[in-house]
């Protein structure tokens, strides 16, 4: 088949990180008011720590930047040290000058868990939309926590988590048992809407759910593949995580 997904191979990790930046960076020159979606996890580390030097160096500003979280946990509020905002917190935010008012991100400790999702839908489409949405993979091809199974047209809700994403997990929380079993998190049809998506991808271990996503079919059993339809995406990947890929 013709791949319509744009498919860019770098060296490693940190060279994915470089140019996911620069793309990132970019949006925001061109638009200062730009709206981001963002992801956490190992893999966005070095992209974001790339970001936070190139806009000083540059002396970007993100004074007008909107930023909206795939994911968090249920269960855990934005002060809780594994919590998706200490990330956020901790690699970007921190280190820009973007009002915390103007970061998103579904809050998990809410009472009300659907009615936090909804609101979080209402708010994105108040900002106009996603420009960027950058994505990770995980290793059985989930993006956000849309774990295998997940429909197209599902909307930001409670989703659980698959076993393997827990026990992906479990080292950040000192053991499987900790990690929660459920997770706020955007859907399938929430990200699809984004005008652009990047998704990176590193190691070997991607390498598979990589391969599947770009050159196997459309299906719930692989939620990225979903991104296959989109009509402007870009998977960036090292060397290791495009080694499965039949046409690299």
């Amino acid at each position: 088949m013709s791949r319509k997904i744009h498919v860019e191979i770098l060296d490693d990790a940190e060279a994915v990180g470089r140019e996911a930046a620069a793309r990132i960076l970019a949006v925001v020159e061109r638009k200062p008011e730009a709206v981001l979606g963002l992801a956490t996890g190992s893999t966005p580390i070095p992209a974001y720590r790339e970001l936070v030097k190139l806009a000083h160096e540059r002396k970007v500003s993100f004074a007008g930047v909107k930023t909206f979280n795939l994911d968090e946990y249920l269960g855990l509020s934005g002060g809780h040290p594994q919590s998706y905002r200490q990330y956020m917190n901790k690699y970007l935010f921190a280190h820009l000058d973007i009002p915390l008012w103007q970061t998103a991100l579904p809050d998990g400790a809410a009472s009300d868990p659907e009615a936090e999702c909804a609101a979080f839908e209402a708010r994105i489409h108040a900002a106009g939309g996603v420009d960027l949405w950058l994505l990770g993979i995980g290793s059985n091809g989930h993006i956000g926590f849309n774990e295998p199974g997940a429909p197209r047209d599902c909307r930001t809700r409670v989703a659980s988590l698959a076993p393997s994403t827990i026990e992906a997990s479990a080292k950040d929380f000192g053991g499987a048992a900790g990690v929660p079993r459920q997770a706020l998190t955007a859907g399938v049809a929430t990200i699809l809407e984004a005008r652009e998506i990047l998704l990176l991808a590193t190691g070997a271990g991607k390498a598979p759910a990589v391969a599947a996503a770009l050159e196997g079919p459309i299906t719930p059993q692989l939620p990225a593949s979903y991104l296959q339809a989109h009509p402007s995406c870009a998977f960036m990947l090292d060397r290791a995580a495009a080694s499965k890929l039949v046409k690299p």
